[in-house]
């Protein structure tokens, strides 16, 4: 965290965390503002979380949140009134500082020169120049004439988007690829489950968001603001715009904390817990071992989420934990789940009911958690009634597990490459487009009906490859992606059921039975998930190295 001056009264920086905010006091700072909202990454703490953290330190913190793409006016007015009114000198941040940076440009047109405006920008690292053809045109946003042009863009620099522009840079290696991503890490998502669990460290499941992306793409680290397929561009933060002849877009979904009540003022203490953000998982791990009676709750949202096996691997484990410490006759394990199933493919609900059952765990489904009041650790749920009503249902807990609900990024959602539920809209089979033939998705942002999970993408990223070079002449046939996606639910610590479906719940196992029956606990998947899938993501799928992933060509 390097504060990056603008003038004497204001800086800006990326994401701070609650660590942080000390030290910004020992520098002098007396507030801060908070320009992200909650929820836009998975690593983000909430606003609620930093207000503690700067009360504790004696400053003062305001949140003016603004949506990545959406910096208006009025928000650039509501900024201009915080730095006038709040104790100096100020910190405001954001996902990188971009937005931070352009509400104060706004807010400071007309009473500074825009010469000045560019030059201190610069200075800190931020390039207004969009801003300043934003002001000078009466706010719009030209895009009909980027600096930049490449022969493919790509949206997200995650699981998704680094194996799509390995896949592609492995068929051809002179193309000219761009990763918009403004992360300054890379995650290996599918490893928070074993940190929660006291398998992993953190430090497992992370690396520098330069040393995974391909060497040969260009990464603009920038956030996204909007989409014009018609002039065939992407414009970013500060109003910049990029130029593309093919555009691959996987940002991911967003995790939504706020759609629960009091979520975000309570996650990370008082006994509640989260195995979908970094910085969690390690409190999960912590709540399990000193839980020693009581009741523990887990919970999922309605669909869609990434990994739906995630709610319930976290359960797993942790009860696990407590059967093998002698504890598990003192704690209630309830698993809330909104949905009407334990598991959406009936072929692995027999094992996975072996495991409910050895650790007496209570099903109720239908109940979908609304509220959460930390302090006094209790929780309410909607429960759906057989006539199709709801009533609340109130629970307390001494520990609880929350799956938050997911949706798709704001910047997709308010775009035009959304289906009326927010979701990038592309056909399942091809990935194309359905109305911007030279635009692909992939990854869990799509509308595609496949669980959402990083072995989808493994499949996925040559299908997109393929069919992306065939548009551009290189290749004769399209291919297509079955809906492969995989799951493996670490039923106790050191077995694992692992599912392999596609399109319809069909089985779709990668080995022999006689080798590993997903449909049975085994060592060999524990294995698999600890030991071999970790390297294979980190120097194979991310590399173009598509280990099992060889795509289908259409029929």
């Amino acid at each position: 965290m390097t504060p990056k001056k603008l003038t004497d009264d204001l800086s800006v920086s990326p994401q701070i965390l609650p660590g942080d905010v000390a030290e910004l006091a020992a520098m002098g700072f007396k507030s801060i503002i908070d320009n992200r909202p909650d929820g836009e990454g998975s690593d983000q703490p909430s606003f609620a979380e930093i207000e503690r953290a700067a009360k504790a330190s004696g400053l003062t913190a305001r949140y003016v949140p603004v949506e990545s793409g959406k910096v208006s006016d009025a928000d650039a007015v509501e900024f201009g009134a915080a730095l006038a009114h709040m104790p100096k000198p100020i910190l405001a941040y954001c996902r990188t500082g971009t937005r931070s940076t352009t509400l104060w440009a706004l807010a400071e047109a007309g009473r500074m020169p825009m010469a000045d405006i560019l030059s201190k920008a610069s200075a800190a690292g931020y390039d207004m120049s969009g801003v300043a053809s934003r002001i000078a045109t009466g706010g719009r946003i030209a895009s009909s004439g980027p600096v930049e042009k490449y022969d493919i863009v790509i949206v997200g620099g995650g699981a998704a988007g680094a194996a799509v522009a390995g896949s592609l840079f492995a068929r051809k290696g002179n193309l000219k690829i761009a990763i918009i991503d403004p992360a300054d890490v890379h995650y290996y998502q599918p490893g928070w489950t074993l940190v929660g669990g006291g398998v992993f460290t953190p430090e497992q499941t992370v690396r520098k968001m330069g040393s995974v992306l391909p060497r040969k793409a260009t990464w603009i680290k920038a956030a996204v603001a909007g989409f014009d397929p018609d002039n065939n561009s992407v414009v970013l933060e500060g109003c910049r715009a990029i130029r593309y002849d093919h555009l691959i877009v996987c940002p991911g979904l967003k995790l939504n904390w706020g759609g629960i009540e009091g979520l975000t003022e309570t996650i990370g203490k008082n006994g509640v817990t989260s195995n979908y953000r970094y910085d969690l998982a390690p409190y999960t791990w912590e709540l399990v071992k000193g839980l020693k009676a009581g009741r523990a709750i887990f919970t999922q949202p309605p669909m869609p989420i990434k990994c739906a096996g995630a709610p319930q691997k976290a359960m797993y484990l942790s009860a696990d934990h407590w059967l093998r410490t002698g504890c598990l006759n003192k704690i209630n394990i309830e698993f809330d789940n909104a949905g009407a199933v334990l598991f959406g493919v009936p072929d692995y609900v027999p094992a996975l009911m072996n495991y409910i059952e050895r650790y007496h765990v209570q099903l109720n489904f239908g109940h979908n958690l609304v509220s959460v009041d930390g302090p006094a650790k209790r929780a309410r749920f909607a429960k759906a009634l057989p006539d199709g009503t709801k009533e609340i249902v109130e629970k307390s807990f001494d520990m609880m597990h929350v799956c938050p609900p997911q949706i798709a990024p704001d910047f997709i959602r308010a775009s035009v490459l959304a289906d009326a539920a927010g979701w990038v809209d592309v056909d399942p089979s091809t990935l194309r487009h359905k109305t911007y033939k030279n635009i692909f998705g992939l990854g869990d942002a799509t509308n595609t009906p496949n669980a959402k999970t990083a072995a989808a993408a493994r499949k996925q990223a040559p299908v997109v490859a393929e069919n992306v070079l065939h548009d551009m002449g290189y290749r004769q046939s399209q291919c297509v992606y079955d809906g492969y996606g995989s799951c493996p639910l670490t039923v106790e610590r050191g077995k694992i059921v692992l599912a392999e479906f596609t399109y319809g719940g069909k089985l779709s196992p990668s080995f022999p039975s006689a080798l590993l029956d997903g449909r049975k606990p085994s060592r060999a998947a524990w294995l698999l998930k600890e030991r071999i899938l970790p390297p294979i993501y980190w120097q194979a799928m991310l590399k173009g190295r598509e280990w099992m992933a060889k795509p289908k060509v259409m029929a």
